[in-house]
């Protein structure tokens, strides 16, 4: 019945109506309506995700001749479970922490209509019902974020965050513009036929559509995802109610992943486009993790931390990984969710008791002692390279053979790599009688992650583009050339193994005392400190911005 996928967006706008009715009424009511909304949608949302499961095919409702068009498939049924589970989880935290706030009832009826534009965002099945979706949101985002009326920095940061959102939507608009004059409609089934037999398309210009569409279609994606240089917006936004932050990072940000896929039958017939959105993504990974260790505020923290993970979260879109995306964005959703959350009740605790044992742990990680014994420093560095590699390569040998035969699935068993020899560069640096014993047990968590990484990452793959030819399309729509492709890999190799030699060298001789004493080092934390200079470029400039519209005010006479 895939009608269920039009009572997802019908239920919370009726939750949201009826809630603002009995808002004049009784406050209480008013909640208890959206919750109950709130939770018929998980459930309905869970009916359509078990009968994707049971082989309902892919179909589309139409509740308009043109537009107006609602996609069942298993991208949409996956993704409106998570929303609306999110959206209950939050509807539920709501209702006691927003209890003394002003605007109460008002802030359940904005959350309704937040699930109900996401909910239409990932089930529309045409470009007009997309780009409407996508407005609202950053619509709603504006006002969510701006509940607390005297809150000052809230507003205008909810002021930034619409601004940057509008930047992004254009992109959009102007891609759905080019493939309605192409292909003359506006169904994204029918784009995407049209597409594949004629993948040579030109649009104005002579430029090819598909290159020129998947541009704008990433640009889009990155404005929605705080990727770098279009990230300020997600960190600063943290003044806003903490249910609304839990919501943004565990579902709105997200959005950028979620249209990147959506998209998937256009990136299979480009050639560069996903180049360098890996590029742009795994620099967001790389300054967004730096930024997240600099912060000294918990939610800001999290909100760096975000950024780094939809960085990775495009970057493996990037390499081909396009269903491996998805399984990120959900699993980020879940526990960003749940961080956010509990970030209230973990700064009460601290500032009433640190509650942290004086274990070996604690000793290692906060009073930075190290081991006083440590194992041959040469044989754990061939551990550390050796152990990590071979345990990924077994598990993904063991799910799908010709995994090694696609360029994106070895880029991903690098950073697969790097991870597993930091964590056991971090046992062999703490302080324990035992080091074997510990490493041991943190292998065998390692393992266990991996797997079962590997397993739900493959079933992800298969349930969401079930067309085996399809997956491989997409995985060599971004790769390069072989030679080239295995120059790069040896280098890296060879860079990451000498990499790691003098980090256990350097460890092993107190070079890294010398290192943070440099002026180098100062210079490197001064930089992250003030978090790469982005925001203050942007303010320099929003203020000559200001200064020059007030000159020509004066000089045209205006004001």
């Amino acid at each position: 019945m895939t009608s269920a996928v039009a009572y997802l967006i019908v239920v919370p706008l009726l939750a949201a109506a009826g809630g603002w009715l009995a808002a004049t009424r009784s406050r209480r009511l008013a909640v208890r309506i959206s919750i109950a909304g709130a939770a018929l949608t998980f459930f309905i949302a869970l009916f359509t995700l078990w009968q994707t499961l049971t082989g309902t095919p892919a179909a589309q409702l139409s509740l308009g001749a043109h537009w107006g068009t609602l996609l069942f498939d298993p991208l949409s049924t996956l993704m409106a479970v998570l929303i609306s589970g999110i959206s209950l989880i939050v509807h539920v935290y709501s209702r006691r922490y927003m209890a003394g706030e002003q605007g109460y009832a008002r802030f359940f009826v904005l959350l309704d209509l937040m699930t109900a534009a996401l909910l239409l965002m990932v089930s529309a099945g045409d470009l007009v019902t997309l780009l409407v979706a996508w407005h609202l949101i950053g619509v709603l985002l504006y006002f969510l974020l701006g509940q607390e009326m005297t809150n000052h920095s809230a507003h205008r940061y909810a002021a930034w965050t619409f601004l940057t959102y509008r930047f992004g939507d254009l992109p959009l608009v102007l891609a759905a513009v080019l493939l309605y004059q192409a292909f003359d409609t506006w169904s994204l089934t029918a784009i995407f036929s049209a597409l594949s037999t004629a993948p040579d398309t030109q649009t104005v210009f002579g430029l090819p559509l598909a290159e020129t569409v998947a541009t704008l279609i990433a640009l889009s994606a990155f404005a929605r995802s705080a990727q770098f240089l279009l990230h300020t917006w997600l960190p600063y936004t943290m003044s806003g109610p903490t249910p609304v932050s839990a919501l943004m990072h565990a579902g709105i940000v997200n959005a950028g992943g979620f249209l990147i896929n959506r998209f998937a039958p256009l990136f299979v017939h480009t050639d560069g486009v996903l180049h360098w959105i890996f590029v742009v993504g795994l620099v967001t990974a790389v300054v967004g993790s730096v930024l997240m260790l600099a912060q000294n505020d918990i939610k800001k923290a999290l909100g760096y931390s975000t950024m780094g993970q939809m960085g990775f979260m495009v970057m493996e879109c990037g390499v081909g990984a396009f269903s491996l995306a998805v399984y990120h964005l959900i699993a980020h959703g879940l526990f960003k969710g749940t961080l956010f959350l509990g970030a209230g009740g973990v700064i009460r605790q601290a500032r009433q008791n640190d509650g942290v044992p004086k274990d070996d742990l604690y000793t290692f990680v906060v009073e930075r002692r190290p081991a006083r014994q440590r194992r041959p420093w040469l044989l754990m560095a061939v551990v550390t390279l050796v152990v990590p590699v071979t345990i990924l390569v077994l598990a993904h040998w063991v799910v799908a053979s010709d995994f090694f035969q696609k360029q994106g699935a070895i880029v991903l068993l690098f950073f697969g790599w790097v991870t597993g020899a930091q964590l056991i560069f971090a046992t062999y640096r703490m302080r324990t009688e035992n080091t074997w014993r510990l490493m041991g047990l943190i292998l065998f968590s390692f393992t266990i992650v991996v797997v079962g990484y590997t397993l739900i990452a493959h079933a992800f793959d298969v349930f969401l583009y079930p067309d085996e030819v399809f997956r491989s399309q997409i995985y060599a729509s971004a790769g390069i050339d072989i030679f080239w492709f295995d120059i790069l890999v040896i280098l890296v190799t060879l860079v990451i193994v000498a990499g790691w030699l003098v980090t256990y060298y350097a460890q092993n001789n107190g070079g890294r005392r010398s290192l943070q004493a440099s002026a180098v080092w100062r210079s490197f934390y001064t930089l992250i400190a003030r978090e790469f200079f982005v925001a203050a470029a942007y303010r320099r400039l929003s203020d000559a911005l200001l200064g020059a519209a007030s000159r020509l005010n004066v000089l045209l006479r205006w004001s």
